[in-house]
């Protein structure tokens, strides 16, 4: 007897442990098929009955179809957004609930260019600024400002967006919405409002001084004209001619920077014979008083032809470097003119003195409106702080380039480069 129920006992368990398994191995399959979005097939099961089973198989199954359906949907509605915004200039992104990308179109990856294969990733992972992340709360909220101006930085590039946010339906309304910001890159728009407050605050600078000195002198003239001595009445007025004079060079100077950055700079182009262009340059200023008292050089090149150039804007940059190079060297010091092709596509002119020097902190500014190495020198000398930003802009207008080499104590070399066109007559 006891054997039987031992038999009985045996047989119970292992059944049990086949169901057991059956079951355990179902519900493996019914999560590998939820997980895949793939239909559970009853029958890959046959040790299993029942109408719970059956109804459980049913019921999964038609969850992934709707799953799956829904997914579809989603993906359409983000690839028709993909299509309607991706050809817009201003970027776009979308996130869901949780801060996962959805939609970035090509002109987000424009402003930032790391931004590589950013779909289905965190938004902190891939944009690093904290004011934003606060703009999206608050644009879930609902308390963001219609447009808002936040500041990029990564590393040393600094990069200004003006950002618009609102909230957006997803497919399942019972989901939490999805996040939808237009961002406006306004860097360049942010860096020319610096450069116009810079040049307000310069040119007010610039402009302050010399005036305060004319009003100082006139106003004692007006008041004690009797009283003053002839002598010192004489002095005051040169003083007053002399600060007018500057002035006036730099209200030309800043006439002349306008106009070449106006849309129109009027650059008239004509052939030019660079060595005798050159040549007349020099024997101009060899007649001058400050140009007899240094040594004035300049050896032509017969490899350079004619030119494509114009001749008023180019005597300018040439006026320019060589009023620098007679102001700042002393007396009896040499001063080169000198021209040589490069290659067969540009032609290098170089005006070089051996006088003190730029300091090598100063040289990346040189070219900058009003920067100064020596500020009271270069004032005390009539300079308006133009001349070389001037050069640069007249350069650029003729597709060349512009540069400066010096060692403190070797002198300065101020480069620049011409387009070369051959084959131009000048007849």
């Amino acid at each position: 007897m006891l054997i039987v129920i031992t038999l009985f006992l045996a047989t119970a368990l292992s059944v049990t442990l086949v169901k057991l398994f059956n079951h355990r191995q179902a519900v493996r399959s019914l999560h590998q098929a939820l997980v895949k979005k793939q239909p559970f097939l009853r029958e890959e099961l046959p040790g299993l009955s029942g109408h719970n089973w059956d109804e459980l198989c049913s019921l999964s199954n038609d969850l992934i179809v709707e799953v799956s359906h829904l997914q579809q949907l989603r993906n359409g509605q983000l690839a028709q957004l993909e299509a309607t915004l991706g050809s817009l200039q201003e970027a776009v992104l979308i996130v869901d609930s949780n801060n996962y990308i959805l939609l970035a179109n090509k002109a987000l990856k424009s402003i930032f260019p790391r931004a590589i294969n950013i779909l289905g990733q965190r938004l902190e992972l891939v944009l690093h600024s904290v004011s934003f992340l606060n703009y999206v709360e608050s644009v879930r909220r609902g308390t963001a400002q219609p447009q808002h101006e936040i500041e990029f930085i990564d590393g040393p590039i600094s990069t200004w967006v003006e950002v618009t946010g609102t909230s957006i339906e997803t497919i399942n309304s019972q989901k939490a919405p999805w996040t939808l910001f237009v961002l406006h890159n306004i860097t360049q728009q942010k860096k020319l409002e610096a450069v116009r407050r810079d040049f307000v605050a310069n040119v007010s600078h610039e402009l302050r001084t010399p005036l305060s000195v004319i009003k100082g002198y006139v106003e004692t003239l007006v008041d004690g004209a009797e009283d003053i001595p002839a002598s010192d009445r004489a002095r005051f007025l040169k003083t007053i001619q002399r600060h007018t004079e500057r002035l006036n060079s730099l209200l030309e100077d800043l006439l002349v920077l306008s106009r070449l950055e106006s849309i129109n700079p009027g650059l008239s182009r004509e052939p030019t014979d660079l060595n005798a262009f050159l040549e007349s340059i020099m024997d101009d200023y060899r007649g001058r008083p400050a140009g007899k008292e240094h040594i004035l050089d300049f050896t032509p090149d017969t490899a350079i032809g004619c030119l494509q150039v114009d001749p008023l804007k180019l005597t300018q940059v040439l006026e320019n470097l060589l009023d620098n190079a007679l102001k700042y060297t002393p007396k009896g010091s040499k001063i080169e003119l000198s021209a040589h092709p490069k290659g067969s596509t540009e032609v290098i002119v170089c005006v070089r003195d051996n006088g003190p020097g730029i300091p090598e902190a100063d040289l990346p500014h040189v070219f900058e409106r009003f920067y100064r190495v020596d500020k009271g020198r270069s004032r005390e000398k009539g300079g308006t702080g133009l001349g070389l930003s001037i050069v640069k802009h007249i350069i650029n207008l003729h597709a060349g380039r512009v540069w400066v080499e010096s060692k403190q104590g070797q002198g300065t070399s101020f480069f620049f480069s011409l387009p070369l066109v051959t084959g131009v007559s000048t007849a």
